[in-house]
C-alpha cells in the first residue's frame, strides 16, 4: 500500500506544476496559494468532521506544532514554488524540487542531530551541482536580483526538508487527516495573509478569469494535489519515514517533465535532463541510513 501511495502521489503531484503554472497568471502567487490550501481542507473536512462526531479527535492536539507544520509544508514553500514559476518553466521548478531528500538530510544535521556518511554529503555536493547544470553553470542567477526561480525553489524544498523531520518527531501521533486538514487550514491563513500584503483585488479578478481551465486546474491542484495528495503525503511519513515520503521526488520530475511538455509545450532540454540525472545520483547517496548522535540507526525520524 505504501507503494501504491508513492506512485499515485507522484503522478498527481507532478500534474500540479501545471496547474500551477495555470492559475497564477490569474489569481497571482499567493492567490493560488489560498485557493490551493482552501479546496484542499475543504475536500478532506467531511473526514475530519466523522471523526469528531465518533469522538476520535482528541481534546489537546500539539496546536503550536501544526500551525508550524501548516506552515513549512504548505502555505510558505507552495507560495515560494508558485513564485519560482513566474520565471522558470514547470519542469525546471519539478527538477529543482527532487532536492527534497537532499535538503531533507542537511536539515536533520543541522536541527535534528542527525549524522551524515560520507555518501551522503558526496550525493549532497551531487544534488547542488545539478543545480549548477540547470543554470548552465551560471551562478549570478542565486544573486539577489535573480533569486526568484531557482533559489525559491532551494528554499522551498528546505521547508519541505524541515517539515518531513518535524513531523516525524512532534506529530507523529495525529491522526493523519486531521493533520493534513489543520495543516492546509493553516495553510489558507498564509495564502490570504499574503493576499491581502500583495494584491487584495486578486479575487475580484479571479471572478472574471473563471473557465474550464480555472475550474479544473483548481480541482486538480486543491481536491487533488493538496488534499488527497496531502494525505498520502502524511501517511507515507507515519508509516515509513521522511525519507522513504520524501522520495516521491524521485518520480514527480519525470511525470512533470512528460506532463508540462504535453500540455504546456514546454521543451525538455540538455540541461533539465543531465541536471535531473545528476540530482537523481546525489538523492540514491543522499538517502543511505543514517544516525542520530547516539549511534542509534534513526528509523523512526527521517532515516
Amino acid at each position: 500500500m505504501l507503494y501504491v501511495a508513492l506512485i499515485g502521489l507522484s503522478l498527481i503531484w507532478g500534474l500540479s506544476f501545471v496547474f500551477i503554472e495555470n492559475l497564477i497568471g490569474d489569481v497571482g502567487v499567493w492567490g493560488t496559494v489560498f485557493l490551493r490550501c482552501l479546496t484542499g481542507a475543504v475536500t478532506l473536512t467531511p473526514l475530519l468532521l466523522m471523526r469528531m462526531i465518533r469522538k476520535k479527535v482528541p481534546r489537546s492536539l500539539p496546536w503550536k506544532s501544526l500551525i508550524i507544520i501548516g506552515i513549512f509544508n504548505a502555505g510558505l514553500p507552495w507560495g515560494l514554488i508558485a513564485l519560482s514559476q513566474t520565471t522558470i518553466t514547470s519542469n525546471t521548478a519539478a527538477v529543482l524540487n527532487a532536492l527534497t531528500p537532499i535538503l531533507t538530510g542537511i536539515i536533520g544535521f543541522i536541527i535534528f542531530s542527525i549524522i551524515l556518511n560520507k555518501r551522503q554529503w558526496g550525493g549532497i555536493v551531487l544534488g547542488f551541482i545539478g543545480i549548477m547544470i540547470l543554470m548552465n553553470f551560471n551562478v549570478t542567477q542565486l544573486h539577489a536580483s535573480n533569486f526568484v526561480g531557482v533559489g525559491t525553489m532551494v528554499l522551498a524544498t528546505t521547508c519541505y526538508g524541515f517539515a518531513s523531520h518535524f513531523t516525524r518527531r512532534y506529530a507523529k501521533d495525529v491522526n493523519v487527516i486531521v493533520l493534513t486538514s489543520f495543516s492546509l487550514y493553516v495553510g489558507a491563513c498564509v495564502g490570504i495573509v499574503g493576499v491581502i500584503l500583495t494584491n487584495y483585488n486578486v479575487f475580484a479578478v479571479m471572478l472574471n478569469a473563471v473557465d474550464i481551465t480555472f475550474v479544473v486546474s483548481l480541482i486538480g491542484l486543491g481536491c487533488f494535489g493538496s488534499g488527497i495528495a496531502h494525505l498520502l503525503y502524511y501517511y507515507m511519513i507515519n508509516n515509513r519515514s521522511a525519507a522513504f515520503a520524501s522520495t516521491v521526488t524521485y518520480l514527480v520530475p519525470l511525470t512533470a517533465l512528460l506532463w508540462g511538455n504535453i500540455l504546456l509545450g514546454e521543451p525538455i532540454t540538455k540541461n533539465l535532463v543531465m541536471g535531473l540525472l545528476t540530482i537523481f545520483l546525489g538523492v540514491f547517496l543522499a538517502n543511505q541510513k543514517t544516525k542520530t548522535n547516539t549511534g542509534k540507526e534513526l528509523a523512526k525520524s527521517g532515516a
